[in-house]
This record gives structure tokens, sequence and C-alpha cells, in this order.
């Protein structure tokens, strides 16, 4: 319109960009899904063998299933999950181009090792608790036996189960990033983490009795030592942050 404010089009430009941003990553995450669906339908993907591997050593046959339809939601949520992991390059840079006009030039140099660390670390943590936490669990679980009980897990359940434990990994191993963000703008300092670190060990403790399903000692465990080493990693990365950063004003001083 010829009659509009100038002032306005900025706004407009902004909503412009971020709906044909937003519609690449839909577009990217239906793209990724239906792939992922297409090779767990065609048996490309076992994702149902590839996740039963650790409790292969405790049964004696097979998992079962009670309802017709676990099967058909177990393949959805792994189409959903490999989608938006293989979507997440595109997500990742949608949204960077959206926001990196507005950083200044040392925000950027923070954001985007802080994006990187935090994939790596999340990747880190699914696959400890895949490889490690879950099969000491599933032994921890299989010493209770008896010879006149066999064990028979669902798949529901035991998908379940695997899926949480993976996840809550994943997510606890962000501590180090989300310490080093902030730290980065100044709201944490690293004397103030060094001061709570009896606090930080319950709190690291209450945190994975919260996060771990079911009231099993092992994967507690398991989790808690993994957490508090995060925190301690977490209070030597804010020292360094903060000593670049005292370093940084002194040279504008001068």
């Amino acid at each position: 319109m010829s009659g509009s404010n100038p002032a306005e089009m900025p706004f407009l430009e902004h909503l412009e960009e971020l709906r044909w941003r937003l519609f690449k990553i839909a577009l990217a995450l239906a793209i990724g899904i239906g792939v992922s669906f297409a090779l767990i339908f065609s048996k490309q993907i076992d994702v149902v063998a590839i996740l039963s591997e650790p409790i292969r050593p405790y049964i004696t046959g097979k998992l079962i299933v009670t309802h017709p339809g676990d099967l058909f939601d177990i393949a959805m949520d792994a189409a959903i999950t490999l989608g938006l992991i293989a979507a997440s390059p595109v997500i990742v840079w949608q949204i960077w181009g959206f926001l990196s006009p507005a950083l200044y030039t040392h925000e950027k140099k923070v954001v985007i090792p802080s994006l990187v660390g935090a994939a790596l670390l999340f990747l880190m943590g699914m696959t400890l608790a895949f490889k490690y936490v879950i099969p000491v669990t599933l032994q921890f679980f299989a010493s209770f036996q008896s010879g006149v009980v066999e064990i028979m897990p669902t798949v529901k359940d035991y998908m379940g189960f695997v899926i949480s434990m993976c996840l809550a990994f994943g997510a606890v191993f962000e501590l180090p990033v989300v310490i080093a963000l902030l730290s980065a703008l100044g709201i944490v300092q690293p004397q103030y983490l060094s001061k709570f670190r009896r606090h930080a060990a319950v709190g690291c403790l209450v945190a994975a009795a919260i996060i771990t399903p079911g009231s099993d000692p092992t994967s507690l465990l398991l989790l808690t030592i993994p957490l508090y080493g995060l925190y301690e990693v977490s209070i030597s990365v804010s020292r360094l942050i903060a000593r670049r950063r005292e370093r940084s004003l002194a040279a504008e001083v001068a």
C-alpha cells in the first residue's frame, strides 16, 4: 500500500521472512519423517531389533505385544525422532539465519560453539545411556530373577524405558552448555558455582531420582555420577570464560 507507514515495513518483512523459514522447517520435517517412516516400514531400519539389543541376554523368548497398534505407535515415534534428527541441520540453519542479524559479533562467537557442543553432548549422553547405563540397569533387574518366573516384557513398556533413559541422559549432558552460556552472559560466576558444590551434589541426586524411571539404585547412581561430573566440568568452563571476558575488558580499557 502506498499510504502505509514506512516504519512498519521492516516488521512486515521480518514476518514474511519468519513465514518462509517456518515453511522450510516444516518441509524439512515432513521429508525427514516421511523418509524415516518409509525406511522403517520397508524394514530397512528395524527399530525394535536395534533397541531390544540390551535386553536380549536376559529373556528366553521375544518381546510381546498386547495391542495390535503398539508396533505402529513405536514405528511412528521412531520415524518422528529420526525425522527430527535428520532435519535438525536445516532447523538450526533456519533459526540461525533468522536470529543472526540481530546478534553482535561477540554473541555469534558464543552461540555457534554452544550449538555444536549441545548437539555433541546430547548424542554422547544418549550413547552412554544405551551402551552402558541401560545394560547395567537391566543386569541389576535380572539379578532378582527366580527360576519359577519368566521375564516377558512388552514392547511398549520396554521401548518407553529405553527412550526415556536415552532422552534423560541426553538432556542432563546439556548442563555444561547451559552453564557456559550463563557465564558468557555474566549471569553465573565460577566462584558462585564452586561455593555451592555440596548443594549441587544433593541437587544432582534429587534430579537423578526424578529423571530415572523406576526406583532402582543402579540407574540412579549411574546418572548422579556423570551429572555431578558435568557440574565440575561446568565450573572449569565457567572459569575459562570468565578469564577470557576479563582479558577482553582489560584490552578494551587499555
